[in-house]
């Protein structure tokens, strides 16, 4: 039986909810839009959309349920949030971060770490990086480490030579 998702992240946009979800879609496998609501007159000396305008966008990523809100101006993103997109080969770190990263700022761009083009973080991250990173601190690990804080996209070889300790 297939498990019923319990949480679903909600990303607030100011008005750019259903060009995000297209953009996120067209960039993961398994992704689709699944149903976009509209404002309506009710609420609207609170909400102050017009009606008819999109409310909110349902969507999936790889099969994760988001929705996307147009909550207006008031709350941005931070890097206080990101979404992590776990990486098996340099071929989809590429893919990922050169999709993701398009229209972003450059300036946000560190350590696996990029901003796309409606501000929303994301972690691009070779699968093995979680394992290299476990346990106690090691010579090894700080290697990997300084390796890594050096480098805009992570470059998975790079990585596993300074883990490695092979310059």
């Amino acid at each position: 039986m297939p498990r019923i998702q319990r949480i679903t992240p909600c990303l607030w946009f100011d008005d750019q909810a259903e060009q995000a979800a297209a953009f996120y879609t067209a960039i993961f496998p398994n992704s689709r839009i699944t149903a976009v609501s509209h404002y309506g007159e009710a609420g609207r000396e609170i909400h102050g959309h017009p009606p008819g305008s999109v409310m909110t966008v349902a969507f999936e990523l790889d099969g994760l349920a988001f929705t996307a809100l147009n909550g207006g101006p008031v709350f941005q993103f931070s890097e206080a949030l990101s979404l992590q997109v776990n990486c098996d080969s340099q071929e989809e770190i590429d893919h990922y971060w050169e999709r993701l990263s398009a229209g972003g700022p450059v300036e946000a761009q560190q350590c696996g770490w990029l901003k796309d083009r409606y501000g929303l973080s994301w972690q691009i991250l070779p699968a093995a990086l979680a394992d290299m990173m476990a346990g106690p601190a090691t010579a090894a690990s700080q290697r990997l480490m300084q390796a890594l804080l050096g480098m805009k996209k992570l470059d998975i070889a790079a990585l596993r030579r300074a883990y490695d300790g092979h310059p």
